[in-house]
């Protein structure tokens, strides 16, 4: 795990460079068919993924959008009509039987459908019509780092390319996802206050939000620590009650429209007394318990999250570390889940 974490910087810069003509041809045959929705797919870190691209398409793009459940097709057999209708699977290792079952059921209904993967010559690339390699390379931790920063990229690239976009704002992620890993020691210094931690919350708006989620599994996968993860406007919907002044909060504050939506939350979380821990720009975490400054100045808000997760990812692993447990060997897990 280790290891793949400091692979991101240089798969980032590899999808810059290599990936991204493929994409943009991809995304350009994709527009000019005009889809009239997009439906997206998939389980797991890479659902973390598919709801990062969720925020993308409706906000940059104006195009609905919505996250499927497999099992309408897999275990009821609906068939609905989707032509014309985008449907996006992103899966790390394209082996799952109900993406492709699923995938598959799409295309005969009419569906555009794309494969986002880390194995172009997996059973779900195969079965969908259009298909972009995330350029990850092998991944064998069972806890996901690389392959997400890496289809959050390839995501957000695909987007752009769908509304013309260059995609300039990803440009300077490989150089600030090296300067995120080199600051590894803060993060351990961090993690010694979660060590005996019973429960965790996290949470944030906007594009923050897949990051919320993303680390919540995280966490639970390499360190078993209950982690729940909410929306700042979910969490004032009740879960608020089960904060007090023991169980930490983590808030990741994207500098942006998400940020801002996220300040009544952290005022009553601050009200509360929580031991509140801020991932984000540095006006922010100095008004925190603790925190981890983020590069966010000049830093658009859309492509943020690809920085907001390294950090935590590092602060799973070293959690993990500190209570004595392998990050790379949790318990019961596999690095291709079959689900049907």
């Amino acid at each position: 795990m280790a290891r793949e974490m400091g692979e991101q910087p240089a798969v980032l810069r590899r999808i810059l460079e290599k990936g991204a003509p493929v994409i943009r041809q991809v995304a350009q045959d994709i527009a000019a068919r005009a889809p009239r929705f997009v439906l997206l797919t998939a389980r797991g870190t890479s659902d973390h993924a598919a709801l990062y691209a969720k925020y993308l398409l409706e906000v940059r793009l104006g195009l609905p959008c919505g996250l499927t459940s497999m099992s309408t097709f897999t275990a009821y057999g609906a068939r609905p009509d989707l032509t014309d209708v985008l449907v996006v699977t992103v899966s790390q290792s394209g082996g799952s039987p109900d993406l492709v079952a699923s995938t598959r059921a799409a295309r005969e209904a009419g569906a555009i459908t794309l494969a986002v993967t880390n194995n172009p010559d997996s059973a779900l690339a195969g079965v969908a019509e259009y298909h972009l390699d995330i350029l990850a390379g092998p991944e064998k931790a069972l806890p996901a780092t690389k392959t997400y920063t890496a289809s959050l990229l390839a995501l957000y690239l695909f987007v752009e390319g769908l509304r013309g976009g260059g995609g300039a704002p990803a440009q300077g992620l490989p150089d600030l996802a090296g300067h995120l890993l080199a600051r590894h020691d803060e993060v351990r210094t961090l993690a010694a206050r979660y060590r005996f931690a019973e429960r965790m919350v996290i949470t944030s708006r906007g594009f923050g939000y897949p990051t919320a989620k993303e680390a919540a599994l995280k966490l639970m996968e390499t360190s078993y620590i209950p982690a729940l993860a909410y929306s700042g406007a979910d969490l004032l919907h009740g879960p608020l009650a089960m904060v007090d002044n023991v169980s930490p909060v983590i808030a990741v504050v994207t500098d942006g429209r998400g940020g801002e939506a996220l300040q009544p939350v952290l005022d009553r979380l601050r009200g509360r007394g929580a031991d509140l821990v801020v991932v984000g720009p540095r006006s922010q975490v100095e008004r925190a318990s603790a925190g981890f400054v983020l590069p966010t100045e000049g830093v658009a808000e859309e492509v943020q999250p690809v920085l907001e997760i390294i950090p935590l990812q590092l602060l799973a692993y070293e959690v993990t570390i500190a209570r004595g447990q392998d990050p790379d060997a949790p318990r019961a897990l596999a690095k291709v889940t079959e689900t049907r």
